[in-house]
């Protein structure tokens, strides 16, 4: 038996709602917008330490990657992201990653070391008019106290004005207090950037925006829907995505063309929103 997807049955291209990060659904809402530009500035004049904290869901993945497409777009940068995803990775590993992003060959575990080679290809670098930044996304994985202690050393490697790499640490708000294990590295932050949730307006435009970035109608949801969904997202991108997506599929299953109150009511009663 042949069966339809909801995307047939919508007419969507692909996915508007899928839960994996997916740069080509980049939303230039006015908070997104302003960290990015406050981010590429920071980088540009060798601020060092950049921190950009946000709950569970924000967004913060997104901006990462779309960050990272900015400074791939400028010969200036030699951008790196890493992610972080064990809180047990420890100063070799880190100082190791750092060390092969910068195209550095070491079967050499000492740290000093590392740093010694890290710090020379800096300089090198630096007289190409290239600057390193280091994406690090999960920051807030980062619990042991020499790692921050690492960081400090390698912000520590400038010249008079400028600091020869560029740290982004992308986390939930507990890397804060994670950094604070070595104040004199907290002290160097030179940027902090809070995300916060979407407000009623930014939301609805987010659902419209992905909606046509999947080859969507407009119409495809009911007036009523966006301030329902807004309500029970609390603004959360994560949350909008999970119900929409839902929804559609809900909507779908029904052989509904628009996507009203009645359908987002059962989404959320099944979603235990």
């Amino acid at each position: 038996m042949q069966t339809i997807s909801y995307l047939e049955f919508y007419g969507l291209k692909k996915e508007p709602f899928s839960a994996a990060p997916d740069e080509s659904f980049w939303f230039s809402s006015p908070q997104h917008t302003e960290a990015l530009m406050k981010i590429l500035h920071a980088i540009k004049n060798y601020r060092g330490l950049i921190l950009v904290t946000g709950d569970i869901g924000l967004g913060k993945t997104t901006l990462a990657r779309k960050l990272l497409r900015e400074l791939l777009k400028e010969e200036i940068f030699e951008p790196a992201l890493i992610v972080i995803v064990h809180s047990s990775v420890g100063t070799i590993w880190f100082l190791r990653k750092i060390a092969s992003y910068l195209k550095i060959e070491s079967t050499d575990n000492s740290p000093v070391t590392l740093v010694s080679k890290i710090s020379r290809r800096l300089i090198e670098m630096y007289k190409k008019n290239k600057i390193p930044v280091f994406l690090i996304d999960e920051a807030n994985m980062l619990k042991n106290k020499e790692i921050m202690e690492e960081i400090r050393g390698l912000l520590n490697i400038e010249i008079p004005g400028k600091r020869l790499l560029n740290f982004v640490l992308f986390g939930l708000p507990e890397v804060e207090e994670n950094l604070k294990m070595d104040m004199p590295l907290y002290e160097r932050v030179a940027l902090k950037i809070k995300i916060k949730p979407f407000d009623f307006e930014s939301a609805k435009k987010y659902i419209l925006h992905r909606l046509r970035v999947a080859g969507g109608d407009d119409k495809l949801f009911s007036e009523e829907v966006y301030e329902t969904v807004y309500k029970h997202s609390k603004g959360k991108p994560r949350l909008i995505n999970t119900i929409c997506d839902n929804a559609l599929l809900e909507g779908f299953l029904r052989k509904k063309k628009i996507i009203d109150g009645e359908v987002i009511e059962k989404v959320l009663k099944e979603l235990s929103l």
